[in-house]
């Protein structure tokens, strides 16, 4: 393992402090448009999960999520009230449930992102391409995907 010497306990502080804040942004754009719907930030979450990965399954969702059937189920719920999202049975294993957008959720998740997008898309273009690139790779580490 590399020993990074540059980086003081008081800088990587700085580091999680500045994802912590980024996150806080991003979610607080998001939330103009959640509010307007009373839903939070765990419908957020799966409305872009269902956006990237449309017809997921059920456990597909609580292993991205890495939350409770309880929690999720209820928040699945919500969006079914709001006519965002709909089930398809699995054509094999009727057990297995896969998750879409109506059209109304298409629609949502289409306000929530462009809102979102502003801010993710300024900071790029005010960046230079590695930096970019930089970035991207360093947040997969953080997180742990593969390249």
């Amino acid at each position: 393992m590399k020993k990074l010497l540059y980086l003081k306990d008081y800088e990587l502080k700085q580091y999680i402090e500045k994802i912590f804040m980024g996150y806080r942004e991003t979610v607080s754009d998001a939330k103009k448009v959640l509010d307007k719907y009373s839903i939070g930030v765990a419908h957020n979450k799966v409305i872009y999960l269902i956006s990237l990965y449309e017809g997921i399954s059920i456990s597909e969702l609580l292993k991205k999520l890495k939350v409770t059937k309880q929690s999720l189920n209820r928040v699945l719920k919500d969006l079914i009230k709001l006519k965002a999202i709909k089930y398809n049975k699995n054509k094999n294993d009727t057990r297995i449930k896969h998750v879409f957008f109506t059209e109304e959720g298409r629609r949502l998740f289409n306000e929530i992102f462009a809102i979102q997008k502003k801010r993710i898309y300024k900071a790029f273009l005010d960046s230079r391409p590695e930096e970019v690139m930089g970035f991207n790779k360093v947040l997969k580490k953080i997180i742990n995907e593969k390249f």
